[in-house]
């Protein structure tokens, strides 16, 4: 099983868990750091490294925790959770979507300002469904989108056939409020 968690990115594990680990992983016939994992359960520790001696892959296979300590910078700006919690009750400015200059700034979606420009999301969902649609696998569905957005939006949330990359809604939508957070930075209307 595998976790993602974001953080401020001067967040570390190491520091706030007795048992926590660094996930490790196979790179050049290597036994690397993984870029963002840790485990907070007992295993075996390399000695030379003092990482986790079994590679991720290998780990979660084995029935180990990986759990991501993602560093989100855009968190840097906020004191505090109720901070957040407000500006996410708040409409942001949505037409600020429609300046390539914006969406450039912009997680996710900094190279596919075509795909937001077409859509012009008003909403959380819309904002998630451009997220959606950016994967190679689902991009196909843009014109059917545009033309009954109800009827094709569980379609863009389905694995494709073709094994290709596609986002959860959970995760779409997690990254969607990343982004209205980002909007209202960038409108400065923080509270």
């Amino acid at each position: 099983m595998d976790v993602d968690i974001d953080f401020r990115t001067d967040f570390d594990p190491l520091d706030y868990f007795e048992t926590a680990i660094r996930a490790s992983m196979i790179k050049k016939g290597e036994l690397v750091k993984h870029p963002a994992g840790a485990y907070l359960q007992t295993m075996p520790r390399d000695k030379l490294t003092g990482l986790a001696a079994i590679p991720y892959d290998k780990a979660e296979e084995l029935g180990y925790t990986k759990i991501d300590f993602l560093h989100l910078s855009i968190l840097d700006h906020f004191n505090s959770k109720d901070e957040i919690r407000a500006l996410l009750k708040t409409e942001p400015d949505w037409f600020l979507l429609e300046s390539a200059d914006t969406v450039g700034k912009l997680f996710q979606l900094h190279k596919h300002y075509d795909i937001v420009y077409a859509v012009k999301p008003r909403s959380v969902q819309e904002l998630a469904d451009c997220i959606a649609l950016i994967r190679p696998g689902k991009r196909n569905l843009l014109q059917p989108y545009l033309k009954n957005r109800n009827k094709v939006r569980d379609e863009l949330y389905r694995p494709s056939s073709d094994g290709k990359y596609h986002f959860k809604r959970a995760h779409a939508v997690a990254y969607a409020l990343t982004i209205v957070l980002q909007l209202h930075l960038i409108g400065g209307r923080i509270i």
